[in-house]
């Protein structure tokens, strides 16, 4: 089963990079194979002996800047999957925060409190949309109220109106005798968090690779890939095209991953799923609602004295 996924994965098309730099190979291939050609029609030496050290002299180049590229952007995507989790966690925490230490005067105040319990999930949402520069859609509807709604659709940021609305909902509590003045401090925190994250993933998405940098290595690759068929012609003959294609292939492959994992909060497949992130936030929350009474023990609403 294993080696059955192994081989699976190697031959998957959909989320590689194939799409992206097939053309490109291709184009280099076709260049490369015509300069055997020309060689073999022209009867002459298209590869002198200074293109191998110029080919060294790239290839070390091209190395370094590589993996620096790489590795830059991995960190950006891993920080930004950090931030993610980092919600996720807090969410968790601010709505079993809510749950357990709200007391229930009145029906009404449980309907309240799974409003603001949905208000999390929707907070969650507003940063997916803000991230990817969608607006506020009918995603939303099922977690906010019609006059929520309405007003998120007007506001510049909407992700800061439902910290607000959360903060808001803890300090009415605390005045209304239902939650302590500790426990109001601690959701404040959470609240914190959470916008602490949305910052974060900000900071990510506007603070891209330098574009002097990403152009300059677009054009070492370039020139590398234009050098590389005169490198290769004596030793390959007829399948310098192939051989170029191989090597071309493999290193505008490295490059493409880099580009797009640097801003990880977009739609395409090597994305960070942040979907299915809002989609498990909305079912671990429906699963602490679904408690019945009976299963959560209120906290005193006094704090506890240390000796």
């Amino acid at each position: 089963m294993k080696k059955r996924r192994w081989l699976e994965s190697a031959l998957k098309f959909r989320g590689s990079v194939i799409p992206a730099v097939l053309p490109r190979v291709i184009a280099l291939g076709i260049f490369a194979e015509g300069v055997f050609l020309a060689e073999k029609t022209l009867r002459q030496d298209l590869s002198p002996e200074i293109l191998g050290s110029v080919g060294f002299v790239l290839n070390l180049v091209l190395s370094l800047l590589l993996v620096f590229r790489t590795n830059t952007a991995y960190e950006r995507f891993w920080e930004g999957r950090k931030a993610w989790g980092t919600l996720v966690n807090t969410t968790r925490n601010t709505a079993r925060t809510l749950w357990i230490a709200v007391q229930e005067k009145t029906p009404q105040d449980k309907l309240d409190k799974i409003a603001n319990l949905k208000l999390l999930v929707a907070f969650a949402i507003c940063v997916k949309l803000h991230l990817r520069h969608l607006p506020i859609n009918q995603e939303l509807e099922p977690f906010t109220s019609p006059e929520q709604f309405h007003k998120l659709q007007q506001m510049h940021h909407p992700a800061l109106q439902v910290a607000f609305w959360l903060g808001d909902y803890a300090q009415k509590q605390h005045d209304r005798g239902c939650l302590n003045v500790y426990l109001l401090n601690l959701i404040h925190e959470q609240v914190s968090i959470l916008v602490d994250v949305l910052g974060i993933c900000e900071r990510i998405q506007k603070t891209p690779i330098p574009v002097a940098y990403s152009i300059h290595l677009k054009q070492i690759l370039l020139v590398y890939s234009v050098f590389l068929p005169f490198q290769l012609v004596d030793a390959f003959g007829w399948m310098t095209g192939l051989a170029t294609t191989m090597v071309t292939f493999v290193l505008l492959g490295i490059e493409e991953i880099a580009e797009e994992i640097e801003d990880p909060f977009g739609t395409d497949p090597n994305d960070l799923p942040l979907d299915q992130i809002c989609q498990n936030i909305d079912r671990n929350l429906q699963d602490l609602i679904a408690l019945a009474p009976s299963s959560r023990r209120e906290l005193p609403n006094e704090p506890i004295g240390v000796e």
